[in-house]
């Protein structure tokens, strides 16, 4: 990893610029950013445009990270489009880098019209951040996670992350705390960027005062969300699970509602069905195998697992009824992770997840008592075998083990770890 523009810079230039043939979303967050991209991409596509993504990481296939049209690139398409961009890579070209690179060279060559581009990590260094004025941009959410990189405050965070932001381009945020709210915005008006909306915290009223609009995003009583833009009202049953992306879902349809560009005008159903249609594989993701219940979330951080606790609660299982598969890489906040997670499950399996260095299932185990398991595969079959025909296993802690847990369930084929 090696964080900074100059290198796609170059390479973009080599490539003919492919970045500036195309109209993209750019989204960042600590969580939900891959989730309001799904969403986004959905809802573009429900309103008939072909669609490009660029994710990451993948769960099982390198080119799960660039779909088109909600599929993930052939093989052949991935190859040829990473032959490209190597053809032309400058000095010290990082993984990361290429496939972002190759992503924008897919992108032009299949012709879509609107594209969704995560982030990898923070924004304003993250290879991502080339596109001179995208359709809009969003934070959904800032908790602390890779600080090394990015700072160890919600402030520093958020300010980073804002280095997406463009003049005249729109801005969604999601419901962040105050200080990374007062961070983001300063970034915003120092840029110049508008409209500025943001999804109102709990118990926030909505509002428009110095240029921002805070509007409302609800669960209703009946399971469909209410997501009330200024001058329209979404209201749909998410595709996506849990509470949590009731607010990715209003970022993802306030960035829809926000763009000027005369060709994307999407009517409130459109914005409906594409909420409703929209799929995220990993999160919170029921599979079942034989008989049995898995729920797969790629929670991997502290803000994260919360989410997933709050979850597993609202279903009203106590801890005799769940089984808990957790592993997460070393240099991750696997403690506070463990701490909300271990006490939904009276047992418990520890996997080391591939890639990076993992947290050893010992110390797992001494933090809360578990059997160790060597790998993801051995980590599920041990799981299901404890678990009733009544009971929920959860698999979280790394999205590494889940792309492995998922294709064993599944029977995928899996390409290597790539840990970035």
């Amino acid at each position: 990893m090696s964080l900074g523009l100059d290198r796609m810079h170059a390479a973009l230039a080599a490539l003919g610029n492919p970045e500036k043939k195309r109209r993209f979303f750019h989204v960042t967050g600590t969580n939900g950013k891959g989730s309001t991209s799904a969403m986004l991409e959905s809802i573009a596509r429900q309103a008939g445009f072909r669609t490009g993504l660029y994710t990451s990481p993948h769960l099982c296939r390198f080119a799960e990270r660039i779909r088109v049209n909600g599929d993930p690139v052939g093989d052949d398409v991935l190859a040829d489009a990473l032959e490209r961009v190597l053809a032309v890579a400058p000095e010290g070209l990082t993984f990361f880098e290429a496939m972002t690179l190759a992503a924008f060279v897919a992108f032009d060559a299949a012709d879509i019209e609107v594209g969704v581009i995560e982030v990898g990590i923070g924004g304003r260094l993250d290879a991502t951040n080339v596109l001179e004025r995208p359709l809009g941009t969003a934070i959904t959410s800032v908790a602390l996670d890779h600080t090394a990189l990015l700072g160890d405050t919600h402030a520093a965070i958020a300010r980073d992350k804002a280095g997406l932001f463009r003049r005249d381009v729109p801005v969604v945020l999601g419901p962040l705390d105050d200080e990374a709210l007062a961070a983001a915005l300063e970034v915003a008006k120092d840029v110049g960027a508008r409209p500025i909306l943001r999804v109102a915290r709990p118990g926030e009223a909505p509002s428009h005062a110095g240029g921002v609009f805070v509007f409302e995003a609800r669960a209703l009583s009946d399971g469909r969300a209410r997501i009330d833009l200024p001058g329209l009202c979404v209201e749909t049953h998410l595709g996506l699970a849990g509470a949590h992306q009731i607010a990715n879902a209003a970022v993802a349809a306030a960035l829809v509602a926000s763009t000027s560009t005369p060709t994307f005008k999407v009517l409130p159903g459109l914005i409906s069905r594409g909420l409703a249609a929209a799929r995220w594989p990993g999160r919170l993701e029921r599979i079942d195998k034989d008989g049995k219940a898995v729920l797969l979330d790629c929670a991997h951080n502290p803000h994260g697992a919360a989410a997933l606790a709050e979850h597993v609660r609202s279903l009203g299982l106590s801890p005799d009824r769940v089984v808990l598969v957790f592993g997460a890489l070393a240099d991750k906040a696997w403690m506070g992770m463990l701490d909300v997670l271990g006490p939904l499950a009276d047992r418990r399996v520890y996997a080391e997840p591939k890639g990076r260095a993992p947290v050893k299932a010992s110390e797992l185990a001494a933090r809360f008592p578990g059997l160790p398991a060597p790998e993801g595969r051995e980590a599920i079959a041990r799981a299901l075998a404890m678990a009733g025909p009544s009971d929920l296993v959860v698999v979280a802690g790394s999205i590494y083990l889940v792309g492995e847990v998922r294709g064993e369930l599944l029977g995928l084929a899996c390409d290597p770890v790539v840990a970035l």
